[in-house]
């Protein structure tokens, strides 16, 4: 595998931008990290310098305080930061890992955890995160709560959130990066990234790796 030095949030910022109703902005003092990139697979971006795992304590579907560190320690993971009301990409990536998740064995399907953390707080209540992500998986985790929290906790792992503004139609829209990112089991630590064009088979043949905290 051939290495080369990429500023993470440029490299996240960079994938995408193909979105619509949901991008990525820029922030100020983005954090750097190294970054492995196989030329040969462009699925999976796996860190050299891992993203320590953001402190986030927010509000669960249950309506119940969810602090993330603590709730994940040792299990392998997966975080994404979008929203219920996305027209197009959170709704895939969310099915696209539901699928996926389908293809492993039970127990690495009780092992693994999956987080969805809401860009859009004021509309995305616990309700209507529970609501929504029962349609794709109920066993994901849903998050939300304070807006600040939320955009501090994703810019740790150098993905841009702005606040919810509405476009040239009137449209309600969340502007966030597209990534998935993966935590290991025997670092808690965040060392995959998967942008937006990951496929189903990606995530199908990258999973059960990534419950063993390997490399995919």
């Amino acid at each position: 595998m051939r290495k080369k030095t990429f500023a993470a949030a440029a490299l996240l910022a960079a994938a995408s931008l193909t979105l619509s109703a949901c991008g990525s902005g820029t922030d100020n003092d983005p954090p750097v990290t190294m970054v492995s990139e196989d030329t040969a697979r462009q699925a999976a971006t796996v860190l050299d310098k891992p993203f320590e795992k953001p402190d986030l304590i927010l509000t669960g579907t249950d309506g119940k305080q969810y602090d993330f560190r603590e709730q994940t320690a040792g299990k392998p993971t997966l975080i994404y930061f979008g929203y219920t009301h996305c027209p197009d990409v959170c709704p895939l990536t969310m099915h696209n890992l539901a699928v996926a998740k389908q293809q492993l064995s039970q127990a690495d399907q009780d092992a693994l955890r999956v987080v969805f953390v809401t860009t859009d707080p004021e509309r995305d209540t616990p309700e209507e995160l529970g609501k929504w992500l029962k349609s794709i998986d109920s066993t994901v985790v849903g998050l939300t709560g304070d807006f600040d929290t939320i955009q501090a906790g994703a810019r740790t792992l150098g993905i841009s959130i702005e606040p919810a503004t509405k476009d040239k139609d009137g449209e309600i829209v969340s502007t966030h990066g597209t990534q998935v990112v993966a935590f290991s089991p025997k670092t808690d630590a965040g060392y995959v990234l998967y942008g937006e064009d990951t496929t189903v088979d990606d995530y199908t043949q990258d999973l059960p790796k990534i419950v063993k905290g390997e490399n995919p």
